[in-house]
């Protein structure tokens, strides 16, 4: 990561990350099925309205971000520390939807290798894209940034 670049330089884009472990869980799923969920549940209904959430949670934050003139992808630069919206409760609802998609989908397929795949996914999401994202933040918005980050927590 080079301290002049105006990007996170992220390792990985978080949609393509979400998606690869969509793709792993649910290839696992298909080679040795591992169901987790007790017959009683209705695990596709309760597994889609978690999803809906995590859907909602993420088009509000991309909503909230573009309305602030800020760039949502991660290969492009950060505009402005967006505080509002569902930026005032977490600092990355976004990836925060994503882990939430990830369960939901896993419950919905009852699919414990799903769920298995949000473990790599979250460390690469905090390790590979939070930590230089937060790095970038504070290098590009300094004491703006910092107090944010000092009053939001990073999940929830």
């Amino acid at each position: 990561m080079t301290d002049t670049a105006d990007t996170a330089n992220v390792i990985v884009r978080p949609p393509i990350a979400w998606v690869l472990a969509v793709l792993a869980g649910l290839a696992l799923n298909w080679l040795m099925p591992l169901p987790f969920v007790p017959a009683v549940v209705a695990a596709g209904w309760l597994g889609a309205l978690v999803f809906a959430v995590a859907v909602a949670l993420v088009a509000s934050a991309i909503t909230t971000m573009t309305r602030a003139g800020s760039n949502v992808p991660t290969n492009l630069p950060s505009t402005t520390v967006v505080e509002t919206g569902p930026y005032r409760f977490t600092r990355n609802p976004i990836y925060l939807g994503m882990v939430l998609g990830l369960i939901g989908l896993a419950i919905a397929f009852n699919d414990l290798w799903l769920l298995m795949t949000l473990v790599p996914f979250a460390l690469v999401i905090r390790y590979g894209v939070i930590t230089r994202e937060e790095a970038y933040l504070e290098r590009k918005f300094g004491n703006v940034y910092r107090r944010y980050r000092a009053r939001v927590r990073r999940w929830l």
